[in-house]
């Protein structure tokens, strides 16, 4: 079936600004890529996944712009001992990072390995986010399968000792940047991978993860608080039997960002907890957009996003738990919620439950309201002021968000963040 001529043209004048990487042992990858998105197209509005979030700005061929924003505050994670791999407008700068050399992990390069005829990475790179291309199309992470030019591979072996912390710094106010991550955790491994920083004017990142039976990755991400930015964001994560994945991720600020997790939870007995929280102020809009499948016996995932908007912000949250026929003992929990501290924001969602299996305990949620004047009132006798009690209602609403984190070194750094943020009005 041909593309409608306005997606098409949109999607060629798009496709007319890209150059593919030297592709090496990821040709084929690339290829396979490119075609899905000539066949797909890039999304538009008409597309139901994306009717509560315009892509315009995320697939325009014009460059887009975003003025530098500067801040005195400390790093996030700064006083962590972690190896520091430092991305400037989606360029590695081997200036700014450690040596990708720590105990029980390899790292290569993207670059590096588009050099090469042979790499464990040649068989992941784009085959999770090809997977997660159905039952729903994702024609910006196919986008940037095929166009990619830089990232690193993470093969994760033993236990390391410290976090690997991946940075990304944002320094030209028209960048157009687009990252590709490949994570690979072997039996009985585990590892903590941080993110930080606002990366680009515009950011199209993907991070394919593979969980071999019994391991784990932690994941914590921060995005903020460069203003004018504008991001799309996938992860595909594939879980085998007892293994654990953890991700949660902080979003300050930012015109428009659209995070999208896509989970398969393939072997017994795996664990998936996904969590976000989000402050937005003014002309902001905050995506969440998660898809959980449950192929496998006694299996559990959560979903918990909360998010904070004033001043007309948007919030969207679209969460689905697909439970496949035979995933008995299915344990699938979905909570969604948003603090509306004016009558100008909004929160949209779209929570869903799809289940083939009778041997289950699945639930969703989703509410929005206003601060709890009771508990306003209370704070406010106490001699309290106005802004500090909104601001420590705010912190205990996004609580149950940030109890996700399992390091507690980790929640504290992202909690002391987010009192910063609040208390410099964002």
């Amino acid at each position: 079936m041909a593309l409608p001529e306005v997606k098409q043209t949109a999607t060629e004048a798009r496709l007319a600004t890209l150059t593919m990487p030297e592709a090496g042992c990821t040709r084929a990858a690339r290829e396979d890529a490119l075609a899905r998105v000539l066949e797909m197209g890039l999304p538009g509005r008409r597309d139901e996944y994306w009717k509560y979030t315009r892509p315009d700005t995320l697939i325009s061929a014009e460059q887009p712009h975003a003025a530098l924003f500067h801040s005195d505050e400390p790093l996030l994670f700064g006083n962590l001992d972690r190896l520091k791999i430092v991305f400037i407008d989606g360029v590695f700068s081997a200036e700014d990072s450690d040596d990708l050399e720590l105990e029980g992990v390899n790292i290569d390069r993207i670059e590096d390995i588009c050099c090469k005829d042979i790499h464990w990475a040649k068989e992941l790179y784009g085959v999770l986010e090809s997977r997660g291309q159905s039952p729903v199309q994702r024609p910006l992470a196919a986008l940037n399968t095929a166009f990619a030019a830089d990232g690193v591979a993470i093969h994760v072996t033993g236990k390391p000792t410290k976090p690997i912390s991946l940075i990304y710094r944002h320094a030209s106010e028209i960048s157009d940047a687009m990252l590709h991550h490949i994570i690979r955790v072997e039996s009985g491994a585990e590892v903590t991978v941080l993110e930080n920083g606002p990366a680009a004017s515009r950011f199209n990142k993907c991070i394919e993860i593979d969980i071999a039976d019994g391991g784990t990755l932690h994941h914590v991400r921060a995005q903020g608080r460069d203003h004018e930015r504008r991001a799309a964001t996938h992860m595909f994560t594939r879980l085998g039997q007892e293994s654990v994945y953890k991700s949660f991720t902080l979003t300050v600020n930012g015109i428009l960002t659209r995070n999208e997790q896509v989970i398969e939870l393939t072997g017994d007995d795996a664990i998936a907890h996904v969590a976000g929280a989000c402050v937005g102020d003014g002309d902001f809009h905050h995506d969440d957009t998660v898809f959980v499948t449950h192929d496998a016996v006694n299996c559990e995932s959560r979903q918990v996003f909360k998010k904070v908007l004033r001043n007309g912000a948007t919030g969207v949250f679209q969460g689905k738990i697909l439970v496949k026929e035979g995933a008995q003992k299915t344990d699938g929990y979905q909570i969604s919620q948003s603090l509306l501290l004016d009558d100008d924001s909004q929160f949209l969602a779209k929570p869903e439950l799809e289940i083939y299996a009778d041997d289950v305990a699945c639930s969703h949620g989703s509410t929005s309201g206003a601060i709890d004047e009771t508990a306003l009132f209370y704070l406010r006798s106490r001699g309290v002021s106005v802004k500090d009690a909104t601001n420590m209602l705010t912190l205990a609403f996004l609580a149950e968000a940030v109890d996700e984190i399992e390091d507690e070194v980790l929640a504290e750094a992202i909690v002391n963040r987010l009192e910063g943020w609040l208390s410099r009005h964002i």
